[in-house]
């Protein structure tokens, strides 16, 4: 389904996703090497297939959207990520996987009383489109490309950040443990906060909310590394 079979090599998921949206539900229930194929996508924006007749690169760079359910054991415990995991739901997915992921954000259930009285309205679909819009207009006017597209030079010196920052990203990622492709990720989604408020610099706070994305990847590996 995502790489298509047979010795004559066609375009799958993956690539059909190209310049869209790639919507996994379910995501720990697929298997574990097909998820793992994702990482080469997710990594260089491209995916090469190797048959009989020969090698064939295909382009890949989508948005990669996953959603998982937990059980309602998971619900109930007290250690959200750890009864996921002793259940084997999780272990599925790898840590190289998950650090490929930027945002990882948990939607615990709605209160009774929520629901019940469901009245309020968030943000409109139209007022979040335009925030959006002006931040993509920012980045291609700064840089000529979004900034998930810029390597790791261009964007330690796009996001130039002072010296307290800088000792406070090294603690985080000393604690963490994240890699330097999670840090340089990090630090992207930092900067569409910034882009997205309308802020002349990459600030403090744009770097805290960005390292909170990461929270997750962190207990699941500690989680898995425990079931």
């Amino acid at each position: 389904m995502f790489l298509t079979g047979g010795s004559v090599p066609k375009p799958g998921e993956i690539s059909l996703a190209h310049c869209g949206v790639l919507f996994l539900d379910e995501l720990p229930e697929f298997d574990r090497k097909v998820l793992e194929v994702l990482r080469e996508p997710l990594e260089n924006g491209e995916i090469h297939l190797s048959r009989a007749r020969g090698q064939v690169c295909y382009p890949a760079r989508f948005q990669l959207v996953a959603a998982m359910n937990a059980s309602n054991e998971a619900y109930q415990g007290d250690d959200y990520y750890g009864s996921m995991a002793s259940q084997g739901y999780l272990r599925k997915l790898s840590a190289p996987f998950l650090d490929r992921i930027d945002l990882h954000v948990e939607v615990p259930p709605l209160p009774s009383n929520v629901l019940v009285n469901a009245g309020e309205t968030g943000e409109s679909s139209a007022s979040i489109r335009e925030r959006v819009e002006q931040a993509v207009t920012r980045q291609r006017a700064r840089q000529g490309c979004l900034n998930a597209q810029l390597n790791g030079r261009e964007l330690e010196a796009i996001c130039a950040l002072n010296e307290s920052d800088k000792a406070f990203m090294q603690g985080a990622l000393d604690k963490l443990g994240l890699s330097a492709r999670a840090y340089h990720r990090v630090l992207k989604v930092a900067l569409t906060l910034s882009d997205l408020s309308q802020a002349d610099l990459v600030e403090r706070r744009h770097l805290m909310e960005s390292l909170a994305y990461r929270k997750m990847e962190q207990k699941l590996a500690k989680a898995i590394g425990q079931g």
